[in-house]
């Protein structure tokens, strides 16, 4: 690497570097990364930063802000360099952090319970029961091992003298350990040798106390311990987090819907009926948990979720109420709550703030302005802070005149200059304020286990005083030296598991996963079909040959059918007038719609979206190959197409995606009830799609020329196999019997409603329910009776409409067949049957 690499490196006396202690001059438990860093030649540098950026494009990491253009697809901010915090400095840090933990914890014990802070006058009454953050509905609640604080998050910096200051506490429902995992998971693969050498502290540990705190806190009642993850969907801005963790922790990523409550017991709606849940890991704010007791409009929540948790039938991670402890205008009073409760003074220090609601502290605020950051009270208010040097004349005027108006409202902090670090941007590296959110769990004991590591928070600009991920900031892997060898640490449970804690697979399915696995099946079968018809029409558009009638209307109007193809304007004009065969050649409107234009439904883009939808829903469940894969797939059509070539490309690499992801559905998921409905719907689409197809094939044309049996063949994916078995033009009978009755070929109809009829068998016996086979039982009889010499016959009129006949019926038999699974098995729901009725 260049000698200017740190050499002109813009050092900031003003503020505290986390890596030069003066210009040029590495701090010591830097520098063997520093050293790392000069060492590497720039060619390697950019390459280290481009993996960097593919790994994320690959896993689909993203942080999603409302109103963002890029929507649930903005890419995740993460910095080339890490944070490197000294383990002798960290060991102190992370004590004040569990002692701050503990404080919170015991704040939630009182509010709730006996609230003597209250009485003695250690907590102002308004400060607590002004906001919408303190849940009368939770007081007397008593949280199984006295634990209302499970997770607590505390982002801290650091001022010019490199003390470290608490900027704000996060009790809710803390975000951002996913984000720290994931954050490390690419930098260690991005540096693994400086990671091995520098010995840094994995994150495992944490993790794994996590779950063994929740199973062993959790009433059981010697049940093997059930908890899920409840997370308010994928549009929540942290959604890939909570899909993450799910997956990494092992527990069922559930919304609302997929829970119920009966008797004060909370239940899983799963494939295989009711489950219950022990203990519930929330991502959902406290409003929106419980529709009947909080917030009436949710439609987020799970109705007597509340009356579950007030008869401790459930462990609720963090406790419902919580979120009263994020207003910093509790920072003021902490040092004297500390002793009261705890009986020692306050480790870490929160930075210096004063709550307006108090007339001495107004007065103060007002008079100190220019030197202050001005916040709101209580984080439900929408606020962006405020910093006092920065208001010139009338704004701040009327700054003053909101304090006086509404004081209580209204929080005052002093100023810190935060810290700076270096981060890799312009192909250098440069100084931007950083700060930390770290981590810990409650170890079930009466303290807390913190995370050695952080999520690293860096401002996206040098004179920019906020860090913040919404506004564009980047983030940092943080590491700590390991003081000892390391050694993961066993569970608290038991010492080995026994027969009684083995989980069956598809025991834990939601039947909303069930049912976004059936359509994701479907919607990639429908992609995959779609794209064979437009590449198929495509390459007879642009044919030079003449019998294009022949070739080219029946394509059209099975497209048109089958709901591809909205409509087709130029079909007479294409028809009487072929065109010349032109790699630049614009193609047809409509035939770009059909293929690349996301808001036209039917269209294989809008198909795309669909299954992204459905693929998100159900993340947790996918492998990381699986992911891959069908994040590749939506960003095919991303590029304008204008041309054949452009077109066809596009086509051959969807139908490449399609065909790699069906080989990871069939080699690479586990055999469990949710793999059985995703390739019951691709089997469920195909046959359906398949059976209109052939039918769309003869319509109105009792005689099928040869270019309409080719192309249908090449739709089927049945030529190669055709011209292996016949060696001839294609024909008419020959044909017929390779896609509709042969038992042999995967994309025939009788594969399909033979497979699918053992697929059922599979799926009742697991779950318990009758068999829906009966629905296809008669396509397959029609079949294995059909007399396929009624087709021997050029003009074979009555044998193709028998056939038409058996078509058509098969294709209603997998519609109702595809409404029949999902009345039983995801609304758990029986329709009763018409005989009944009558």
């Amino acid at each position: 690497m260049p000698a200017s690499l740190f050499k002109d490196y813009p050092f900031r006396s003003s503020r505290y570097d986390e890596m030069f202690a003066a210009p040029g001059v590495v701090r010591p438990h830097w520098q063997a990364f520093g050293d790392s860093l000069e060492d590497a030649s720039e060619e390697a540098l950019l390459q280290r930063e481009a993996f960097i950026r593919h790994a994320i494009e690959a896993d689909g990491i993203s942080y999603n802000v409302y109103n963002d253009p890029q929507g649930a697809r903005r890419p995740w901010e993460l910095d080339m360099v890490p944070l490197i915090v000294d383990d002798d400095e960290w060991a102190h840090l992370s004590a004040a952090i569990a002692q701050r933990a503990r404080l919170m914890n015991a704040i939630l014990a009182d509010l709730y319970g006996p609230q003597h802070l209250l009485s003695e006058g250690l907590l102002p009454p308004a400060l607590v029961f002004g906001q919408q953050g303190f849940r009368w509905t939770a007081r007397g609640i008593t949280p199984p091992g006295g634990v209302w604080l499970f997770s607590y998050a505390i982002d801290i910096g650091r001022a010019p003298d490199g003390k470290w200051w608490v900027i704000a506490d996060r009790t809710q429902g803390p975000s951002g350990s996913g984000y720290a995992l994931q954050n490390r998971i690419i930098i260690a693969n991005t540096f693994p040798d400086a990671f091995r050498e520098m010995r840094v502290n994995r994150l495992a540990n944490y993790f794994r106390s996590t779950q063994d705190t929740l199973a062993r806190l959790a009433d059981t009642h010697g049940e093997s311990p059930l908890t899920v993850l409840l997370t308010p969907g994928r549009l929540n801005e942290t959604y890939f987090e909570h899909a993450f963790l799910a997956r990494y922790l092992g527990f069922p990523l559930v919304e609302g819907q997929d829970l119920t409550v009966r008797d004060n017991t909370v239940y899983m709606k799963t494939l295989r009926g009711l489950r219950r849940v022990h203990a519930i890991v929330r991502r959902l704010d406290d409003d929106f948990c419980d529709p009947l007791e909080l917030r009436a409009d949710s439609a987020l929540g799970v109705p007597g979720l509340l009356g579950a948790i007030r008869a401790q039938r459930v462990l609720m991670a963090n406790a419902i109420g919580s979120s009263v402890l994020e207003s910093g205008a509790l920072f003021g009073f902490l040092p004297a709550v500390c002793q009261r409760l705890l009986n020692e003074p306050l480790a870490l220090p929160s930075v210096a703030s004063w709550w307006c609601g108090e007339r001495p502290a107004l007065e103060y605020v007002i008079d100190h302005i220019d030197e202050l950051v001005i916040k709101p009270a209580f984080p439900s208010m929408s606020m962006n802070a405020v910093f006092g040097h920065q208001l010139q004349g009338e704004a701040r005027t009327k700054m003053i005149e909101r304090l006086l108006a509404q004081p209580h409202a209204y929080v005052a902090q002093e100023w810190v200059r935060l810290a700076q670090a270096p981060v890799w941007q312009q192909d250098c590296l440069l100084p931007r304020s950083v700060g930390c959110r770290v981590f810990s769990f409650a170890s079930g004991d009466g303290d807390y286990t913190v995370m050695p590591g952080a999520l690293g928070r860096v401002a996206s600009q040098s004179n920019m005083e906020v860090i913040s991920m919404q506004r564009g900031g980047l983030s940092k892997d943080t590491w700590i030296r390991a003081m000892h060898t390391e050694r993961l640490t066993n569970s608290m449970l038991k010492h080995r598991l026994g027969v009684d804690d083995l989980v069956k697979s598809g025991l834990d399915i939601p039947s909303r996963v069930g049912e976004n696995l059936f359509w994701l099946g479907r919607y990639t079968e429908r992609v995959e079909i779609g794209a064979r018809l437009l590449r198929a029409a495509i390459n007879r558009i642009t044919s030079s040959e003449y019998e294009l009638q022949n070739r080219l209307e029946g394509l059209i109007a099975t497209l048109l059918r089958m709901g591809v193809l909205s409509r087709f304007s130029d079909q007479n004009e294409i028809l009487d007038h072929p065109p010349a065969l032109d790699p630049v050649l614009n193609l047809n409107p409509d035939l770009v719609s059909a293929l690349a234009n996301p808001y036209q439904p039917g269209s294989v883009a809008a198909t795309l979206r669909s299954l992204s939808f459905a693929a998100s829903q159900v993340r947790e469940r996918l492998s990381q190959d699986n992911w891959h894969v069908l994040n590749r797939l939506e960003q095919l059509l991303s590029t304008p197409i204008t041309s054949t070539d452009q077109a066809l490309s596009a086509i051959d690499r969807i139908m490449q995606v399609c065909i790699t992801f069906a080989g990871f559905a069939f080699d690479d998921m586990t055999r469990d009830e949710g793999w059985r409905f995703l390739i019951l719907g691709r089997r469920i689409e195909r046959l359906e799609a398949m059976a209109l197809i052939i039918d769309s094939a003869f319509n109105a044309r009792k005689e099928v020329s040869e270019q309409t049996l080719e192309w249908l063949l090449e739709v089927a994916d049945s030529i190669v196999t055709y011209r292996s078995r016949y060696r001839r033009a294609p024909e008419l009978l020959p044909v017929i019997d390779l896609v509709v009755f042969d038992q042999s070929n995967p994309h025939g109809l009788r594969f399909q409603l033979d497979v699918l009829a053992d697929d059922l068998g599979h799926i009742t016996r697991a779950l318990g329910q009758p068999d829906p086979a009966a629905l296809i039982a008669a396509p397959i009889q029609e079949m294995t009776t059909f007399d396929l010499s009624r087709l021997e016959h050029e003009a074979a009129t009555d044998g193709i409409d028998a056939l038409r006949s058996l078509l058509q019926q098969t294709a209603r038999a997998a519609q109702q067949l595809s409404d029949e699974v999902q009345q039983r098995y995801f609304m758990h729901t029986q329709r009763t049957s018409s005989r009944r009725e009558a």
